[in-house]
């Protein structure tokens, strides 16, 4: 009777508004009282994450995406982006895309994209004239479409805690970093292509100029090394996945505050601050959830979801259709982190006994992940655009349809053609 009691008072909070956090650590304590463990396994479970090396590439990529968001690196990419995509017909609204993608990849947070880059690429979408419609939907959209670019968190945190559910084939944050890049290029082609379908005729006006081509080169030649160090490190053999973090944190930070200094020693702490309290979030929820993770599969949640999806669905393809209906919903309603390390110990075995690669799901997951981001009523970036633009929730909602149906093709594509995520994993 007592744990009923204490049930229906964490789902009174959960009402409330409680943090997320202390929702899922409830609800494993429960977990444990019921089966009987002692409830500090709790506090063991969450001090296991000190056992996982490559958990600190988190906070270190998450700083270096901080560091540069606070310094003048998003003029110097946008600048040198216009220099060499403006030319073409629809070149802005590409820049756009690429450099929020850029931004979001190395931040791990579309939102801190939307606040970074609005105020400069709003301005610059209109003047060019783009209609007003697009232009709120291309700065609403752009910054989930680097969610599947290394080095971006929610794929670091998905490797994790799939390595944590020891599953054949093995889940790698290498894989991981492989298997989103096709995917990725082919959501910002198709989006690309659209967005020079609604250019304006003259919005190709800006000619290509050598000076200034060789200018913004020059300017942004301290970011520009950044995807070498990471790629060349990791897939070179150089680093493992937490050394390259902190040679690109290093670098980042040696860059904006020694070279640049346009991060002075005295808001350093700010921005430290600013960047830990995400990865703060994101790793009391991942501890938490490790609990709640054992607890599942102990009281086998997770084979007797497969017996009852078993019996209600008999192929792979109604499945997979299923799926990607639920991580839609589940994207408008929880943010990436959170969803990863709460529904990935669930599905991940289900999906499994349909056949479907560990890091396939992995990128099925986090391309919903980024399309629930703008859905209506509830994705994330409609609230924080919403506040950046000053401009009401229907707006950009209705801004956002035409790249949420061409983004959900894409899903579909990724779904049912797993060799596009596939080709380079191990």
């Amino acid at each position: 009777m007592s744990l009923l009691v204490v049930a229906l008072v964490v789902l009174l909070f959960a009402v409330l508004g409680a943090p997320l956090f202390a929702l899922v650590a409830a609800v494993a304590w429960l977990g444990l009282r019921a089966a009987g463990y002692d409830e500090t396994l709790l506090a063991v479970q969450f001090w296991s994450l000190t056992e996982m090396p490559v958990l600190i590439a988190i906070p270190l990529f998450t700083l270096a995406g901080y560091l540069l968001s606070e310094s003048k690196a998003p003029q110097r990419l946008l600048r040198l982006s216009e220099a060499l995509l403006g030319w073409l017909h629809g070149g802005l609204a590409i820049v756009a895309l690429l450099v929020c993608a850029f931004f979001t990849a190395f931040t791990g947070a579309s939102g801190v994209t939307i606040i970074a880059f609005g105020a400069l690429l709003l301005p610059a979408l209109r003047q060019a004239g783009y209609p007003e419609r697009f232009s709120y939907g291309v700065v609403t959209t752009a910054p989930s479409l680097g969610m599947l670019f290394a080095p971006s968190v929610p794929l670091i945190l998905y490797g994790i805690v799939a390595q944590q559910l020891s599953t054949t084939p093995s889940v790698s944050i290498n894989d991981m970093f492989a298997a989103g890049v096709l995917p990725g290029l082919m959501m910002i082609a198709v989006v690309s292509a659209y967005s020079m379908w609604r250019a304006p005729k003259r919005a190709h006006d800006i000619p290509f100029s050598a000076a200034e081509a060789r200018a913004a080169l020059w300017e942004a030649r301290w970011e520009l090394p950044l995807p070498f160090i990471l790629i060349g490190g990791v897939y070179g053999g150089v680093f493992a996945t937490s050394e390259a973090a902190a040679v690109v944190s290093l670098y980042v930070l040696f860059v904006t505050v020694v070279v640049r200094r346009e991060i002075s020693l005295a808001r350093l702490p700010a921005v430290l601050r600013d960047s830990m309290m995400l990865v703060g979030a994101i790793l009391l929820i991942l501890g938490v959830s490790l609990a709640l993770t054992n607890v599942i599969i102990d009281a086998e949640v997770p084979t007797r979801l497969i017996e009852w999806v078993s019996a209600h669905v008999d192929s792979k393809l109604a499945f997979l259709l299923l799926l990607n209906l639920f991580l839609l919903g589940l994207g408008m309603m929880l943010d990436v982190f959170s969803a990863t390390v709460i529904m990935v110990p669930i599905l991940l075995p289900i999906a499994m006994h349909y056949g479907v690669h560990p890091v396939h799901l992995g990128i099925i997951f986090l391309a919903n992940m980024e399309i629930g981001y703008f859905m209506p009523p509830m994705g994330m970036n409609l609230f924080i655009a919403s506040y950046r633009f000053d401009q009401p929730l229907l707006t950009l909602s209705r801004s956002t349809l035409p790249f949420f149906w061409l983004l959900l093709a894409c899903v579909l594509v990724i779904t049912y053609f797993p060799g596009l995520s596939l080709v380079w994993v191990g």
